[in-house]
């Protein structure tokens, strides 16, 4: 059995945005035109939270990731090596030679306008493509991506996501924000008083929407989809913590998701987090919230 010939797409792809789409739609146009494996080589955690000591706030998880850019794009297979002191200190030569060529047998490398490797960052996209060039390996460098005259960039996302702004934030993602994680036991105050809803923990460094209710796709491990309303925050009206919590309601949906996996899609922001004089008012707030995202569903 013969070696895995690959095209490899390279970069981090937090959020695997539309910029990163055209990085992954020409590795896949290539892969398959070289009868290769399309490919995509990313890291476990953000360089600079390495380098730096300091957590970095994420779009997505490598798990989110690698799912992403399946999913969305079709690659074959996704690379998640781990970002270490060997991995920061590599010379850029030995990034492409060691790795990408020996260890992954790459036959063609896709890289964005921006990308950087090796030690203290020092290949560059034109390093990258005259050292394919010399050695006989094809390369493309895929120039920046504009969205109504503004760069796409996991920067300007995650400022978006974090305000709330997830409408424009999946203008430039090119699909919704998400979050995935394990149903987890809430405070059982939902099933008792208002509606059942399931709880997520956030965890890690990922970025969180806002504090707000949003209207939601829910993904289940079944493959079903339903609509949800989520709120993002504290509960001020039950008073049950401080800590931030993210809690769905799925429409339509009755049973047990404790212990599942399940992926949340925000879609559109309803109305700020609120502090009502009772549940009752809540729970008539709520149905509000879950008639919105009825109709925001039903328009398509």
């Amino acid at each position: 059995m013969g070696e895995i010939k690959r095209v490899i797409a390279l970069g981090f792809f937090d959020g695997v945005h539309i910029g990163h789409g055209a990085l992954l739609n020409k590795t896949a146009e290539r892969a398959k035109e070289l009868g290769c494996m399309s490919t995509a080589f990313t890291f476990d955690r953000a360089p600079k939270e390495f380098v730096t000591g300091v957590p970095v706030p994420l779009l997505t998880s490598p798990t989110e990731r690698s799912a992403l850019i399946r999913e969305v794009y079709g690659i074959e297979q996704v690379i998640v090596e781990p970002f270490d002191q060997e991995m920061m200190t590599m010379p850029w030569q030995d990034f492409i030679e060691d790795l990408l060529l020996r260890k992954y047998h790459a036959v063609h490398l896709v890289a964005g306008h921006d990308f950087h490797f090796g030690y203290k960052n020092q290949g560059t996209p034109e390093l990258l493509q005259e050292y394919c060039t010399a050695h006989g390996i094809g390369c493309d460098i895929i120039p920046k991506v504009e969205y109504q005259g503004v760069t796409v960039s996991s920067t300007l996302i995650r400022s978006l996501v974090e305000a709330g702004e997830v409408e424009r934030a999946s203008e430039f993602l090119g699909h919704c924000h998400a979050m995935t994680g394990t149903v987890e036991h809430g405070f059982g105050i939902g099933k008792e008083r208002l509606f059942p809803t399931v709880n997520l923990i956030p965890h890690g460094t990922t970025i969180l929407p806002a504090r707000g209710v949003y209207a939601t796709k829910v993904h289940l491990e079944s493959g079903e989809t339903y609509p949800g309303v989520t709120n993002v925050g504290t509960r001020p009206t039950v008073g049950t913590g401080s800590g931030v919590t993210v809690e769905t309601n799925l429409i339509g949906f009755s049973g047990d998701l404790y212990g599942q996996r399940i992926r949340v899609d925000f879609c559109l922001r309803l109305r700020d987090e609120m502090k009502f004089s009772s549940t009752k008012e809540l729970h008539d707030q709520i149905a509000q919230d879950i008639a919105k995202t009825k109709s925001v569903f039903s328009k398509g």
